[in-house]
């Protein structure tokens, strides 16, 4: 049994999670952390790189490989198969893949054991394991994520060049419209694409590969996707950063440059970024993550989570942090989604694209450093108008790009809308005349978006969050603590917030609560508390009226950080395709939040007695 909670075991505890944070905090004033490793991403790096003709090769490609190899070996899960990361169940998607960059490495015999586990593991998933199973697997796939090809087609794609669906596997892959990349950008959220906004280099080079293996059989379609070929591979240069990683992310840009090499193109200026970007981003266990860093989405959060605590940072700590922030604006027009300026992307990489989660953070962060002067304003004014570009006509948020509806990757978020409306709440007083009407009157219509996205139980599901363990691997837990902070800071600042909206959503995330005092993403069989989930709900909760239920989970996370298990990351975090990850310091960042808030909210002295 722990011994009674007390101001003094909270005030002990905020203290031992802030010098943690703070200790994190990079040499150049910010912080960086670091994503999980990524079996999907090790293997389609691998791919790649196995592709490239010898010309393109270089010496210590054959080490990247081995390397790559031997850690996937290890990583391999007990069932054979291999999940996104090392605490992910296996699924078909990264275990076809990792299957597939055996092949495509020629390695299946010195790794027998591993490929024949791997190899068993699909069968069973495909539903045979007689001659031509195959052709199940690669309908398994497609099935796994329906009309939505952004992660079905590349998946298997990277099969077919690995040889792993026979001579006529390219006839297994629906074909992609990569000539409507050729169009102003202004028509493609008309256009219903089959792919997500951010996979546009993706539609492109996949597409042009499968129209070079498999052209289709309309003479006029195949005339003209002929003709818009150079001109599409000019529009994926131009989308490239020049560093070569495509939004940062080692899958999107191996997807890329696999399928160039396999229409010959592993010489051009495309495909050599992209092969430099997967040298210089493998890790020194030879794995890959899924993406370089979320700098700016860390730093934007421990910045907010540590506002509770104004004392920590000297005057000069606050403008650099300020600075840079401000730095990480964008001021023109993005050439990849076509944004237009006053966004903040996850990191201060150039493969960052400004979205609907970053730039409300970055508000919100700039306010809790304090000063407002002409620059910070002028820039919260531009992120409010662009946000303001971004609603759609449901009144919800989406991710990148306002209209693209069709895909659930493009829709509106009920986590991303909250997010917005905790921002454009809190920078309100700097505005006045009708431009504070005109982000009045947007508060309003996200709270209609977020009335309606509430379920009957009372939850609101994320976007960007989810658990592995859950039904549809949903996160009620994160999406309705989330809203729950943005419907109780808008009530605060005096919006009329439906009273029954709230008092349900409140009462959900208590029904989530385990008897324990933690929270997972749900109330399933096999669902585990997480940190995270815990650090989001009683950070939601504290203050309220469910006093018991708060005391619980902060007596949770303070016997957490006493046994020092409280930095174990949980794979929670979705990135695009439902791929998941998890981050270092998510943990960290909700606890010092979440400990914060409760002393904050219950009065204990932040000094350890």
């Amino acid at each position: 049994m722990s011994a009674p909670l007390s101001p003094g075991r909270i005030a002990a505890a905020l203290q031992t999670v802030t010098t943690a944070l703070l200790g994190e905090m990079g040499p150049d004033g910010y912080w960086i952390g670091t994503l999980s490793s990524s079996a999907l991403s090790t293997a389609t790096a691998l791919i790649a790189i196995a592709q490239l003709p010898v010309t393109e090769r270089t010496p210590g490609d054959e080490v990247l490989i081995k390397q790559g190899l031997l850690w996937l070996v290890s990583n391999q899960n007990e069932d054979g198969g291999w999940g996104d990361t090392d605490r992910s169940h296996s699924n078909i998607s990264t275990t076809a893949l990792v299957w597939a960059a055996f092949g495509a490495t020629k390695q299946d015999a010195q790794f027998l054991n591993a490929v024949a586990r791997c190899q068993q593991w699909l069968q069973a998933a495909a539903g045979s394991s007689a001659e031509g199973w195959e052709s199940l697997l690669a309908e398994a796939i497609r099935r796994r994520y329906g009309k939505d090809r952004t992660f079905s087609v590349p998946i298997l794609s990277a099969c077919i060049l690995a040889g792993r669906l026979g001579p006529e596997g390219w006839r297994e892959v629906p074909a992609l419209p990569f000539e409507l990349a050729a169009l102003p950008h202004s028509f493609y959220g008309a256009m219903q694409l089959p792919v997500v906004s951010y996979a546009l280099p993706a539609l492109i080079a996949i597409g042009r590969a499968i129209h070079h293996h498999a052209p289709t059989r309309n003479p006029l379609l195949r005339f003209l996707r002929n003709q818009l070929e150079a001109l599409t591979a000019r529009k994926l240069e131009a989308l490239q950063p020049k560093h070569g990683g495509f939004l940062e992310a080692t899958p999107l840009t191996s997807f890329v440059l696999m399928n160039l090499a396999a229409t010959g193109e592993a010489h051009s200026t495309t495909a050599r970024r992209a092969a430099q970007f997967l040298r210089d981003s493998v890790r020194s266990d030879g794995s890959w993550p899924i993406d370089t860093n979320l700098s700016t989405w860390v730093s934007t959060w421990a910045i907010g989570a540590l506002k509770w605590q104004p004392e920590l940072f000297h005057y000069e700590e606050r403008s650099t942090l300020r600075d840079w922030l401000l730095d990480q604006q964008y001021l023109t027009r993005h050439p990849y989604t076509n944004s237009p300026p006053g966004g903040w992307a996850w990191t201060h990489l150039p493969g960052g694209v400004p979205d609907a989660d970053d730039t409300p953070g970055a508000l919100l962060a700039l306010l809790a450093l304090g000063t407002v002067d002409v620059r910070t304003r002028n820039a919260g004014a531009r992120a409010t108008r662009w946000l303001l570009g971004l609603q759609n006509r449901d009144g919800g948020i989406p991710t990148f790009c306002r209209g693209w509806g069709t895909l659930p990757f493009d829709r509106s978020g009920a986590d991303l809308t909250a997010h917005v409306l905790r921002a454009w709440s809190a920078w309100l007083p700097q505005w006045d005349g009708p431009f504070r009407r005109k982000v009045k009157a947007a508060i309003y219509r996200g709270l209609v978006y977020l009335k309606k996205q509430q379920r009957p139980d009372g939850t609101w599901v994320p976007l960007w969050f989810g658990n592995q363990n859950t039904e549809e691997e949903a996160n009620p837990t994160w999406g309705t603590a989330r809203v729950i902070l943005a419907l109780r800071e808008l009530s605060d600042r005096g919006f009329d917030v439906p009273p029954e909206m709230l008092r349900r959503g409140e009462a959900a995330l208590v029904a989530l609560q385990h008897p324990e005092g933690g929270w997972s993403g749900g109330r399933g069989r096999g669902t585990a508390c997480s940190v995270e989930e815990t650090g989001v709900a009683v950070e939601a909760l504290a203050g309220t009226a469910h006093t018991g239920a708060t005391d619980r989970g902060v007596q949770w996370l303070v016997n957490r950080v006493e046994d020092g298990t409280w930095k174990e990351a949980s794979p929670i975090g979705f990135y695009f395709a439902r791929l998941w990850y998890y981050e270092q310091l998510y943990p960290q960042l909700t606890t010092v939040a979440a400990l914060g808030a409760a002393v904050r909210f219950q009065g204990a002295d932040p000094e350890v007695e």
